[in-house]
This record gives C-alpha cells, structure tokens and sequence, in this order.
C-alpha cells in the first residue's frame, strides 16, 4: 500500500526539478550565444595578446591566461549590454584575476589622519565645470607599472598641478624620490602608502625634485641624497577636504586639483573604458587618484579624475566618475579621503 505513495512522491520531486532545472538551461543557453562561440573568443584573445605583446612562459600559460581572460569579457560584455552610463573593455588587465590586479595596481594605505584647515567655503559661488588640463596644469598621464605606488602619483600629479597654478611652470616632478625616500612604517614604497605623509615628507625636507632629474624605474631603490637635494618645487603644507562632503570637494577642486582616495579594487572599475563611472563599487579606499575637474554630460554629474595606468586605461588615463552622489560617501567612498598641497 506504501509503494504507490512513494511512486507518486517520487513523480512529484522530479516535475518539479524538472520545473527548476528547464529555466537554468535556458538562462545557460541565453548567456552562451551572448558571450559568442569559442572560435570567436580564441581569434579575439589572440589579437588581444598580439595588441598587448603578451609573452607566456609556456603554453600551459597561455591557456591559463585565456581561462581568465574568457571569464573577464564575459563579464565585461555582460555589463556592457546593461546600456549604464560608462563602458567596459578588455584593456591590458584583461588575462589578469581581479585577485592579482588589486594587488598589483593599486597602493593607498588607509591610516588615520589628524584633522587640519580647510581654506575654501563649500558655500561660495563656483563654476559649473572645471578642467585644470586646459588652463595648462597638469602633466600628461604616467604609468606607475607593477608597483603599488599609487599613492605617490597621485601626491606629485596635485603638488605639479599647485606649482604650475602660483607660478606660471609646469613641471614633471618625481614619484621615484618619494618611493626612495619617503619610507618608513607609513609609506613603503612600492607597498603602499599615502598622500597626506608624501606632502609632509616634501615639506618638511625642502621640496620635490624633477622627473627628469630622478625618473621613475618603477621598484623601490636606495635614496639618492644628491638628487633629493635638488628641489624643483615646495610646498607649505597641505590641508584635508571635509570627509563625505562632495560641496566642499568641489569648492577646493574648483581652486586646484585634489588627491582622492577611492576603492578601485571592483571589476568594473579594472575595465572602465569610458563614460560616466558609477559603479558598482566598494568603499575600502586602496587606491589613490587626482581630481583634476569636474562637469556635466548628458545631465549627469561628474568628478574628472587623473589615473596613473597609462593612457591604455580609461578615457586615455582618466577617468569621469559620478558627481553629488546620493550616498554621502561619494562613489567607490571617492568623498571620504581627499587632500591637497599648499
């Protein structure tokens, strides 16, 4: 008498994994034909190798890196398909895990900062968009390489952006001398570190020497004290913006270019190719970036922010990222920790 109830019980649990399982399938079949056949996916991965100049230790390498990149423009073409306001590309990061790129490029340090002066009113009258590229201000877009040295790009894009605004000069300064220098338990060269202890460091030994006098080599070196010595530029100090107040962040932006601390450790943000940046993101700030402007496209808001990945990133190193978010914190925590030079 148990047995029909139990065929019957059996029935039931099959219609429906039966009822579960056909809507995966599909789902499966949908986001296969998106993301194109593998013919297409090994010719596109080939090219990307040739354009990049990619060279793998072996084939198993290779094949490995195809694995990855397979994943991350399925990814990237997933997103792209949502019509959001920016757009993702399988840029030189593209055969790298998320893992590996957040601890290769990135390199700010969170630490706890002493409050200061904040010399600008976030109530005055500011112009509705700003670009310190075109007023001859900032240095054209460098490329910190495989060192977490973020932090001192970032330091030196905002201390030659205030030179060249008091002085009439711009000049390309030296992230090495800070790198080689500027090292202690705070910023460890190509391990990290942060702007605020960079512009104590330039004050307190005098100034910041030229590129071309000390160029970057991308690792950190011994200081050479000679080089130190020959001071390009100075600066009297520096001052924080109000955390979580993007008003006040404007009004110090509309003054001069601004170091920012933001979370570049997301997917998206690895990939950005182009557009109004909005996420998603996180809030643990690791990377440094300079807001050098800021504007409006389209009706949408945006900070314009100085990246130091090369030109291959981006819009040609920069990136536009959401202005006067609703999230007090500002996109990827972009109004949390942000300071300038004197």
């Amino acid at each position: 008498m148990e047995t029909p109830a139990a065929l019957k019980n059996a029935s039931l649990i099959l219609l429906i994994l039966c009822f579960l399982w056909i809507p995966l399938l599909t789902c499966s079949e949908r986001y296969e034909h998106t993301v194109g056949d593998p013919k297409s996916m090994r010719e596109r991965y080939d090219n990307w190798v040739a354009q990049h100049g990619r060279i793998y230790k072996n084939r198993e390498e290779r094949e490995r890196r195809y694995d990855i990149y397979r994943y991350n423009v399925r990814f990237i073409d997933r997103i792209n398909s949502k019509n959001l306001s920016f757009k993702l590309t399988d840029n030189r990061f593209a055969d790298m895990t998320n893992r590996e790129f957040r601890h290769t490029y990135l390199g700010f340090r969170t630490i706890w900062h002493p409050k200061t002066n904040f010399s600008y009113d976030k109530n005055m009258s500011v112009p509705t968009s700003v670009d310190w590229r075109k007023k001859g201000a900032v240095t054209p877009v460098k490329d910190q390489g495989e060192c977490e040295s973020c932090w001192a790009f970032c330091a030196v894009a905002a201390v030659e952006s205030i030179n060249a605004i008091k002085t009439g000069r711009l000049i390309s300064l030296s992230e090495q001398e800070l790198i080689d220098c500027d090292f202690d338990s705070s910023n460890q060269g190509c391990n990290r570190g942060y702007m605020e202890k960079a512009f104590s460091f330039i004050k307190k030994i005098g100034g910041l020497t030229s590129e071309s006098n000390y160029p970057y080599k991308g690792f950190r070196g011994t200081c050479d004290k000679t080089k130190e010595n020959n001071h390009a530029v100075t600066i009297s100090g520096y001052e924080r913006v109000p955390a979580n107040d993007e008003r006040s962040l404007q009004a110090a932006v509309a003054k001069q270019p601004v170091s920012v601390a933001i979370d570049g450790a997301g997917k998206a943000f690895q990939f950005y190719s182009k557009g109004i940046f909005t996420g998603p993101c996180g809030k643990q700030l690791n990377h440094a970036v300079t807001a050098v402007g800021y504007g409006e496209d389209g009706g949408k808001k945006y900070w314009l922010m100085k990246n130091s990945w090369s030109t291959g990133w981006g819009e040609s190193g920069y990136a536009r990222m959401g202005r006067d978010s609703a999230d007090k914190n500002g996109i990827c925590g972009l109004a949390m920790g942000a300071s300038y030079p004197l």
